[in-house]
């Protein structure tokens, strides 16, 4: 998933159809010339529709498309016909998108199941004919009900991904090293920080078949829950992660230090993010030897713990033994 093709929100103008008028029409026929009232109801106009689609990881197919329009329903016709509805409009989203009204920011729903469909802006209902206006005192009405007009407005639709583990980490953590190592995934990786400027995803293939997904998201630095860096934009998709992997090198020079920061950092933005199950994985553990290995281990937090090696491949099969254990207990 290139820097370029990956859209975790975009803004659009939506509007719904109008509903069709109700008809006046009153019965005529070679043997009725005086009928009484036969006007049909008018159809609804088109909603405005999200749709969750499984193979969408992004939101770019929506950067070009800001205006999305229903269409109107049809006038009712006589003998009571009901006109026909307007065409509802579908917007394919990925799974974990979010739609947001764009003045208050309050959430209006979420998109987490393929096929899944949401309203997002109702269409008018159609008018009544003038048949459900008869009675025993005005048995010939000449009047119908006009239809209800439709709804417009501007959405926002934000991506949250959705993926079992979340990488958590300062740049230049190993992150991206690391989802290379274990999945099919190839971000961007090179020696200096903030390589990775959007989120990556990779399945990683695990014993008889099974398999889980790791998320990649960019590096976080201190401040970024009051949006520093690259702030809320990354820190919105470790919200859907079932387990957190807090990612720490072993050249740091404070380990519990780092810990401390980031469990900081996402507990200003979101307390419940500490309620997640958390791992911690001490990464490039080949420059160490085995004194230097028990004297980080003395100074580590009461959390469970990984070394780990991604380019030396030293670890990673014990590490997913112990993801896949968390994320089923």
């Amino acid at each position: 998933m290139s820097n370029t093709n990956f859209v975790d929100y975009v803004k659009i103008f939506c509007r719904s159809g109008k509903g069709g008028s109700g008809s006046a029409h009153l019965r005529r026929d070679k043997l009725t010339s005086k009928g009484g009232p036969d006007g049909g109801d008018g159809g609804r106009g088109g909603h405005v529709i999200l749709k969750g689609n499984q193979q969408l990881w992004t939101l770019l197919h929506l950067k070009y498309r800001r205006h999305v329009f229903a269409t109107h329903g049809e006038g009712g016709g006589s003998s009571l016909k009901t006109g026909a509805s307007g065409d509802d409009s579908y917007i394919e989203v990925p799974l974990g998108t979010v739609a947001r009204d764009v003045e208050t920011h309050e959430i209006l729903f979420e998109i987490t199941a393929h096929d899944e469909k949401k309203i997002l802006i109702q269409g008018g209902r159609g008018g009544q004919g003038n048949d459900h206006f008869k009675s025993s005192t005005h048995q010939t009405p000449r009047f119908a009900q006009p239809g209800e007009e439709g709804e417009e407005g501007w959405y926002i639709l934000e991506l949250k991904l959705l993926a079992d583990v979340g990488l958590v980490g300062f740049p230049n953590a190993g992150k991206s090293t690391l989802l290379a190592a274990v999945s099919a995934a190839k971000p961007k990786i090179a020696d200096y920080p903030f390589t990775t400027l959007v989120p990556n995803l990779g399945i990683v293939k695990y014993r008889d078949e099974r398999s889980f997904v790791m998320a990649d998201i960019p590096g976080i630095i201190e401040g970024a829950s009051e949006g520093k860096g690259l702030g809320h934009r990354f820190l919105r998709h470790i919200e859907r992660n079932s387990m957190l992997m807090f990612m720490i090198p072993s050249d740091s020079n404070d380990i519990g230090g780092e810990y401390r920061i980031l469990l900081t950092e996402l507990e200003r933005y979101n307390p419940e993010l500490l309620d997640k199950q958390r791992l911690l994985v001490i990464t490039k553990c080949d420059l160490l030897d085995e004194e230097l290995t028990e004297e980080i281990r003395k100074e580590l937090p009461s959390v469970s713990y990984h070394f780990i090696s991604a380019v030396a491949n030293i670890g990673l099969v014990s590490l997913n033994d112990t993801i896949w254990l968390m994320l089923n207990s």
